[in-house]
């Protein structure tokens, strides 16, 4: 009798055993199966400069934005737009048209779930623009009391104008719903060349945001896009060598 408990015993724990590691093959098996990541284009619109056109009265503005995988975590990237801003200060008015394009890449640092494409990411873009600069009024202003100050109305058109820079951008971009991304980014620029009118200065650049004067100007967006899959690739998880 004691013989035939003390095989019940052990094989209970033969089976408890063999579960358990069943069970861990199966893990391990699927801790190191290529996991299968989704490759396409990721297209959308800023959300912020089409907001701006309707609460900004002296304002217009389009941006679309786009993206494409081609490593794991590397994205070629591109925004393509265009502006139409007027800025009225103390002594002058001026309004500036024209479009921009900017292309570049994006590296995602942020480690995703199985299937999901979120992004923590930093990236460059070189960007070129193209426009126009109106004068529509300014002031001269005198010193001396005894002479009015003087201010023109006649406004004076320079066509032909243009710049290049390069961006640096840190953003997020996150899956609300399939296939459907929210998206935020900041951008630093440096201004590499431009082309100024005479006697007068670019004191806005499409795509480039205030130039405060010199060659350092800031922006950001806020984007809605849409992935397009195009085709799967296998990745093999880090723990594989």
């Amino acid at each position: 009798m004691k013989k035939l408990h003390t095989l019940k015993y052990i094989s209970k724990v033969v089976l408890f055993l063999f579960c358990v590691t069943t069970q861990a093959q199966e893990k391990a098996k699927d801790s190191i199966a290529p996991k299968v990541t989704n490759y396409g284009l990721r297209v959308g619109i800023d959300l912020s400069k089409l907001a701006r056109t309707f609460y900004e009265k002296d304002y217009k503005g389009l941006e679309l934005v786009g993206d494409f995988r081609i490593k794991k975590n590397y994205y070629l990237a591109a925004e393509l737009g265009n502006e139409n801003k007027t800025v009225s200060e103390n002594y002058l008015n001026f309004t500036t048209k024209g479009t921009y394009l900017k292309a570049g890449f994006d590296y995602n640092a942020y480690e995703n779930w199985v299937g999901m494409n979120n992004m923590i990411y930093l990236g460059m873009r070189y960007g070129v623009s193209s426009f126009s600069q109106t004068l529509n009024s300014y002031t001269i202003y005198n010193t001396e009391h005894y002479y009015p100050t003087e201010t023109n109305q006649t406004a004076i058109k320079f066509n032909g104008l243009s710049a290049q820079w390069l961006e640096v951008v840190a953003g997020i971009k996150v899956e609300t719903i399939k296939n459907l991304y929210i998206g935020a980014s900041v951008r630093l620029n440096y201004l590499v060349t431009q082309k100024q009118p005479e006697n007068f200065e670019n004191l806005y650049i499409p795509g480039f945001n205030k130039t405060y004067s010199g060659k350092f100007g800031a922006g950001f967006n806020y984007t809605i896009s849409y992935f397009i899959p195009i085709f799967k690739k296998q990745e093999k998880p880090k723990d594989v060598k």
